[in-house]
Parts: C-alpha cells; structure tokens; sequence
C-alpha cells in the first residue's frame, strides 16, 4: 500500500453543541460537533413524548359517540 494514498486517523474530540458533553473518538477530522448526542436526547433520557396517541378508528368513534365492541 502507498503510504500517502490513505487520510490521517487520529483521536478527536466531539462536542455536543446543545448540552456541552464531550467524548473522544476515532476520526480523519480535526474536531466533531454534533447538535444531539445520547446525553440530552429525549430518546434516551427517557424523555420522550409520544404526539399521537388515538387511531383514525377511535377518533371516529369518539366524535360519533360510538362504543367500540
């Protein structure tokens, strides 16, 4: 293998532009940012809301004032 035809790996940091977290990981890139990471994600946080809770079927039956059977 030519030595100049491949990009310099080297450890970096990566910084989360939202919470402040930094960690260190492997890269060709002098630095990393990145707007989410596992720290301040409501993914995995825990928390996450859900925005649709009710189907097309049970609003229908709600407006209507039907009982599902």
């Amino acid at each position: 293998m030519k030595k100049e035809g491949h990009p310099n790996y080297k450890t970096v940091t990566v910084t989360c532009i939202t919470c402040g977290n930094t960690f260190q990981t492997g890269s060709t890139l002098d630095e990393i940012r990145v707007d989410t990471c596992s720290n301040c994600h409501p993914f995995y946080t825990g928390k996450q809301r859900f925005a649709q809770t009710d189907g097309r079927v049970g609003r229908f039956m709600k407006k209507y004032n039907m009982e599902q059977k």
